[in-house]
């Protein structure tokens, strides 16, 4: 399959849907799945600051605490972490993240709001796949100019 040769959203969806792609191996089993803050920075690759942040403005808003109140995730957590980390990497704006999780908090009467907002957002990388392919032809077309002008391949 060719990176314009997409999967209608319609059918990637379940309805046992998580937000996240295909479930990945997880650290730890379920009921034993309790990671600090520096295990999910090595397991996911973002910063301890950038949890808290996702805390803080409301992309993290569920994270238990230990008794003495350290931050514990989950294996959803780490789910939830690496859907996030897909629509940063779209370009979805914040805040529209912020409202995708809000509308997920409110249940399953926002699935049309949610879907609606994913599919904008699909549009929107689509759209960038269309300009990066221009981008591409345009390096192709000059790389070549530049191998025939020098007598290389």
């Amino acid at each position: 399959m060719t990176v314009m040769q997409t999967t209608p959203a319609e059918a990637a969806t379940t309805a046992a849907d998580i937000c996240s792609a295909p479930p990945r191996r997880h650290p730890r089993p379920d009921g034993q799945d309790r990671y600090t803050i520096s295990e999910v920075v090595a397991f996911t690759g973002l910063t301890a600051h950038t949890l808290r942040w996702y805390e803080r403005i409301g992309l993290m808003p569920h994270v238990d605490r230990s008794h003495t109140g350290q931050r514990r995730y989950t294996n959803r957590d780490l789910d939830w972490l690496n859907f996030v980390t897909k629509l940063r990497l779209t370009g979805m704006p914040v805040a529209d993240m912020v409202r995708y999780a809000e509308l997920v908090r409110a249940g399953e009467t926002t699935y049309a709001e949610r879907r609606e907002l994913l599919e904008s957002t699909r549009r929107d990388v689509l759209t960038r796949i269309a300009e990066l392919h221009d981008t591409l032809a345009v390096l192709d077309r000059k790389i070549g100019f530049y191998a025939a002008e020098s007598g290389t391949s």
